[in-house]
């Protein structure tokens, strides 16, 4: 195992074995360093007859996404489905310099914390993540989906800075052709945090549909109190952002901020763009208008140049919602609020149908 797959993250041994069991009479593909090089992360693939996707495996020295903002679990690389793809890298290249991101010339470049692909996920708690405002410098505190992180001096806590990770925890992967599912378990004694989350990504079997299937248990000796939100970076056949994208919302968008009229309008359920966006023009709204029941977590993109779209729906009621965007990508930001005592369980879901207009030739 250790000479095929590289390095794997402690306590994932048995659930690789398993992996590799399945992988070969259902051509299940599990892509490590071997004969590839160091430079390729461990991923696994799945796919239901209609859409294949590619999804990164947590590792914590060679796993594609190491940074300390987004979840590990269920990153998706690519997917495609009747000749469209949906998910693939906004950005050209990565730094370990760069904050957020930056543009350099045509390039738009990534830092550690940002450079993630596909609906990935970020948990949020009150001080930024569960137990920073509390903690020491030199204390430690609790991202979900990460690990155990070191609090490095008293500065406020933000996303896009790479904290030491000291302890990820337990992860255990089970792949299986048409679905792979995450746990992690973490229990950090000095905040008091600690949870068990467990993330399955399903392509629902005779359909243009994936689902994302979540539930988190609170181990530790204080409630977990969060939000989460997933980031949804679409790359849609790379088309560049503009007037052939449409997002469609089941109520009346009531933006909180203006926004730049030169980019784009609401008009209704609607956000349209008034120009293709070049260089750094960026495009946000930031969404109220929807209601606390969960109907209201149910978006629409679609290109038109391109033929096709995503809805995505949740079980859960919105808390906010955002639209993010810049040349490269189209990113939806719907959040939900989790509240779990100790010793307690909450389940969540997303649904992505994929639909298309026409059907690309491969």
């Amino acid at each position: 195992m250790k000479h095929l797959f590289g390095r794997i993250v402690p306590g994932t041994h048995r659930a690789f074995e398993s992996i590799l069991r399945v992988l070969c009479p259902f051509a299940l593909t599990l892509l490590a360093t071997a004969s590839f090089g160091q430079s390729q992360p461990p991923s696994a693939e799945i796919d239901n007859g209609l859409i294949h996707a590619r999804l990164y495996l947590p590792d914590t020295t060679q796993g594609f996404y190491r940074g300390t903002r987004f979840d590990w679990s269920g990153v998706i690389g690519s997917l495609t489905y009747a000749g469209h793809s949906f998910y693939d890298p906004w950005f050209t290249r990565t730094d370990p310099n760069v904050r957020d991101f930056v543009y350099e010339g045509s390039d738009i470049v990534a830092g550690p914390c940002s450079a993630i692909t596909g609906p990935a996920e970020e948990f949020t708690s009150e001080g930024g993540a569960l137990g920073y405002g509390a903690a020491a410098v030199g204390g430690t505190f609790v991202k979900i989906g990460v690990g155990v992180l070191r609090k490095p001096d008293t500065a406020k806590y933000s996303g896009f800075r790479l904290y030491d990770l000291v302890d990820a925890g337990k992860w255990t992967v089970k792949a299986k052709p048409n679905s792979v599912e995450f746990t992690q378990r973490v229990l950090d004694p000095a905040s008091g945090y600690g949870y068990i989350y467990r993330k399955i990504v399903r392509l629902i079997p005779g359909a243009a549909q994936m689902s994302i299937e979540h539930s988190l248990q609170s181990i530790g000796p204080r409630p977990i109190e969060t939000s989460v939100y997933d980031h949804n970076f679409l790359v849609l056949d790379h088309q560049p952002t503009g007037p052939d994208f449409t997002v469609t919302l089941p109520f009346a968008i009531a933006p909180t901020k203006p926004i730049d009229a030169d980019f784009g309008a609401v008009e209704g359920k609607r956000i349209l763009y008034r120009k293709q966006l070049q260089d750094k023009d960026r495009l946000t709204v930031h969404i109220a208008g929807f209601g606390n029941t969960a109907k209201d977590y149910d978006l629409t993109v679609d290109n038109a140049h391109a033929g096709a779209g995503v809805r995505i729906t949740g079980d859960h009621p919105l808390e906010s919602e955002e639209l993010w965007s810049i040349r490269s990508v189209l990113a939806m930001e719907p959040y939900i609020h989790l509240s779990i005592p100790s010793g307690k369980t909450i389940h969540w879901r997303y649904l992505y149908s994929y639909h298309f207009t026409r059907q690309r030739k491969p």
